[in-house]
């Protein structure tokens, strides 16, 4: 299971006015905990006003410039607010290792491949790294982004992808979007399904896309996704990775109105109590003060996956685990609630 370690923040660099871009320290020590993956995400804890608070936050750079996300600051923010107004180089956070299945494994890139991302706003983060590293480590892959913003200004890294379309002009492209502003060679208004088939089925349509990238908000992933099938693109090229918790749930019909034994296996230790059903797992253990993994509390990230091993649950919501893996006893434990008398959930088998 993944762990965290104190890191110093080396630089912090404003890149939006609303944004910044923290890049740690990685000691020597360290750096083989700190691999990763382009498009995985990396945790920070911190204490602000006395209370814990994780945030999960996307990696974008690539693995060989070493380790830096991007916070933009959002209204009421906890954590965001305090990274943009208040984070100074040379502080400490708590910074867990790794993780999350939106990626492109480093052995793709020894084989060339298309590649198309649909970005909006920060979900621009995860796709930064993806792009970087398939130009830098892959020579005869190609990479398509579609970047969606309000205006050129609140564009997150807007300047450096445009250095790398000027110096991988035959292998990356961008089409920027902007639904407040008119700008020459952008278009206006937002991602949907006319620019989709402008992708697909017209500018790029020889591109043969291997795999598509989607970051953003939930309502533009699932028309991109939506367009994406209409142009019989399979589901295991589709990728995608939301920045906010989804607005739909799933109605569970079995009555949680009951108690559960539950058995917690995390870090090689068990723990037994009693909880009631119509609290997720974990939640509950929490409460009783297991440090179980977690970190957005949403079903946006996959720090929380566990197994049951025994008994059954059912989630409010998932946006992340196929039903192949919910088939083998994958749960979110914070969209998880115990639907059985007994329930044996493991962190450490995973």
């Amino acid at each position: 299971m993944s762990s965290f370690h104190t890191l110093h923040i080396q630089t912090i660099t404003r890149i939006t006015a609303k944004s910044v871009a923290i890049t740690f320290a990685l000691p020597g020590a360290l750096k083989e905990h700190f691999t990763f993956a382009p498009g995985q995400y990396i945790t920070l804890k911190t204490t602000i006003d006395g209370t814990e608070v994780r945030r999960a936050y996307s990696i974008c750079s690539t693995p060989q410039e070493g380790l830096t996300v991007a916070v933009k600051e959002v209204e009421n923010g906890t954590f965001s607010t305090y990274a943009n107004r208040e984070l100074k180089e040379g502080d400490t956070l708590e910074v867990q290792e790794p993780e999350g299945r939106f990626k492109i494994d480093n052995s793709a890139f020894a084989k060339a491949k298309n590649y198309a991302a649909f970005a909006a706003g920060s979900g621009i983060t995860p796709i930064l790294s993806m792009i970087k590293t398939t130009l830098t480590q892959s020579p005869d892959s190609t990479f398509v982004l579609v970047f969606g913003n309000r205006t050129p200004e609140e564009a997150m890294f807007i300047d450096e992808l445009q250095a790398l379309r000027s110096q991988y002009t035959d292998r990356f492209s961008i089409e920027s979007i902007y639904s407040q502003s008119r700008v020459d060679g952008a278009h206006f208004g937002r991602i949907m399904k006319s620019t989709v088939n402008f992708v697909v089925k017209n500018k790029y349509a020889e591109n043969n896309f291997d795999d598509y990238f989607l970051c953003g908000p939930e309502a533009m992933i699932n028309e991109v996704t939506k367009v994406l099938k209409e142009n019989e693109v399979a589901d295991t090229a589709i990728h995608f990775e939301l920045f906010t918790a989804s607005t739909e749930t799933t109605e569970i019909e079995a009555p949680l109105d009951g108690k559960t034994a539950i058995k917690v296996l995390c870090d090689d230790e068990e723990f037994e109590f009693t909880m009631d059903q119509e609290t997720n797992i974990l939640d509950a253990s929490l409460d009783e003060d297991i440090d179980a993994p977690h970190s957005c509390q949403g079903g946006v990230c996959s720090s929380c996956i566990a197994r049951v091993t025994e008994g059954t649950a059912v989630m409010s919501q998932n946006q992340i685990l196929t039903d192949a893996e919910v088939a083998e006893g994958l749960i979110l434990t914070c969209q998880a609630h115990p639907t059985s008398a007994r329930i044996v959930v493991d962190y450490d088998d995973i």
